[in-house]
């Protein structure tokens, strides 16, 4: 890996940090060896990628959106060109294993960015309101775009396509701690033509950027994904200014399963759907909760799925999982497997400890406690890890209160052989979107969540909408 740090991207140009000569090690999760250097930028930087984007604005929103869409579709060539480099960037950034990074990490750029000019196409722009009125939605300005490492073109691509389709300039601050996915998206951009100043980059930490960002007047909207603490903060911070918020922060979705679902497919697809990824998913179903008949045939069967699961090589083929992304991450799983313990919950996999024939690398035993109740820690905070809990419930009702006693509401499941059932309880989940059996969702679906899990709505025509503005012009049409 080079010693030159990574750069960020200002007005067009690849540029060093303007005064801060701090740099950080992002981490290869699997070999514990350096994956990158990146160059953190400082206050001076956030000000002149903003001016870059408020310069830029003006011109770039004049655009019509077919000029807006043929740059994206540009930009949509260029990744796919280049698209086994994004699939080695993301596995080497946060361990995600090849056939992850490949059919759905990296997939997820394309697939966001195509499904967002669909939805523009679709969109009714201008319209006729009330007595010669008119209705038109513009580009609300100049965006911030805050994203995590956990699924990090996901987030990239959810918030950028939009921003660009929708006439926004934009800064964006990847995490620091997987910066190679976000580098090569600028890159892309670059190759993709895009006029200078629309898009910017800065690599950085919260505590150096992220008030200077979220705070600055010159900024009329912050798109932040990540933890809830993370996310108040940002809120606190844009408020001065009163500009737009839209975050979809933590999660800790309930899988209801009742007796009549089918116990082997439900429980193995809940077990398996948890581990994705590590885990490391805000809207992983975590909480595993199983009808009172079928609770400990379900335990067996949970048993059984986890001890078939295998960790491997971020770079291998094959459906293994791999490290979880860092040495703060792994500590952190650890600390609350070992809570759950303490609390008495019953270890029915895994457990503490790294994972056995891995002598480096941020591997974490997939673990299950049975045996848990709802007010225990392992319950309640978001671990993200390949850490599941199972709950009995005794009937719909309590299903339903257990489901929604969390301060989340990100995401919820239930699986049920009735489907007039599942629809019913899906109704009174209290969270952004509930799957019933297993359904995935798609990309013209909105995606985010209740209460602390955040606000606005991302993807497709949803995600649009958080970066337009809405105005009426009165005695537009006079009769």
């Amino acid at each position: 890996m080079s010693d030159q740090p990574l750069r960020s991207y200002i007005g067009g140009r690849w540029v060093s940090p303007a005064r801060s000569t701090q740099t950080f090690e992002a981490i290869n999760p699997a070999t514990e060896a350096r994956a990158a250097l990146v160059a953190l930028c400082g206050p001076e930087d956030v000000e002149n990628a903003v001016a870059a984007a408020r310069a830029a604005f003006p011109a770039y929103s004049a655009l019509l959106l077919d000029e807006r869409i043929a740059l994206v579709e540009r930009l949509i060539a260029v990744f796919e060109r280049r698209y086994d480099e994004m699939v080695t960037a993301i596995s080497t950034e946060m361990g995600a294993p090849y056939d992850l990074s490949c059919n759905s990490q990296a997939e997820c750029g394309p697939g966001h960015l195509k499904e967002t000019i669909r939805a523009a196409k679709a969109m009714e722009w201008e319209r006729a309101i009330g007595t010669g009125g008119r209705l038109v939605h513009e580009p609300i300005g100049v965006c911030v775009l805050i994203t995590p490492w956990n699924w990090p073109i996901n987030q990239l691509a959810a918030k950028v396509g939009p921003a660009l389709i929708a006439g926004c300039t934009m800064v964006l601050k990847p995490s620091e701690v997987a910066p190679l996915s976000a580098q090569l998206f600028a890159a892309f951009i670059d190759e993709a033509g895009f006029p200078p100043g629309v898009f910017n980059m800065l690599h950085g930490t919260g505590p150096m950027i992220g008030n200077a960002l979220t705070s600055d007047p010159d900024v009329d909207m912050v798109s932040f994904t990540g933890s809830t603490r993370a996310g108040i903060q940002v809120a606190k911070s844009a408020a001065d200014t009163v500009k737009r918020v839209s975050q979809e922060l933590g999660g800790k979705s309930a899988n209801i399963v009742f007796a009549d679902a089918g116990l082997e497919a439900a429980i193995t697809r809940g077990v398996l759907h948890c581990f994705n990824n590590t885990g490391q998913s805000c809207n992983a179903p975590t909480r595993l909760l199983v009808e009172a008949s079928a609770y400990d045939q379900a335990v067996e069967i949970a048993a059984e799925v986890a001890a078939k699961v295998k960790l491997g090589d971020p770079r291998d083929k094959g459906p293994h999982l791999g490290p979880v992304v860092s040495k703060p991450q792994y500590d952190k799983i650890q600390h609350l497997i070992q809570v759950g313990i303490d609390e008495g919950a019953r270890l029915v996999s895994g457990g503490p400890g790294r994972a056995d024939g891995f002598a480096r690398g941020y591997y974490v035993k997939p673990t299950i406690f049975a045996g848990v109740t709802n007010q225990m820690a392992i319950a309640r905070e978001e671990i993200f890890g390949p850490v599941l809990v199972m709950i009995p419930f005794a009937d719909e009702a309590e299903a339903i209160a257990i489901a929604n006693d969390t301060p989340y509401g990100l995401a919820g499941y239930v699986q049920s052989g009735d489907l007039n059932r599942a629809r019913r309880v899906a109704r009174q989940v209290r969270a952004g979107s509930v799957h019933i059996n297993g359904a995935g969702q798609d990309y013209c679906s909105p995606f985010g969540g209740y209460k602390q899990s955040g606000n606005g709505r991302e993807w497709g025509e949803f995600g649009l909408h958080d970066f337009l503005e809405v105005k009426v012009i009165n005695g537009f049409d006079p009769t």
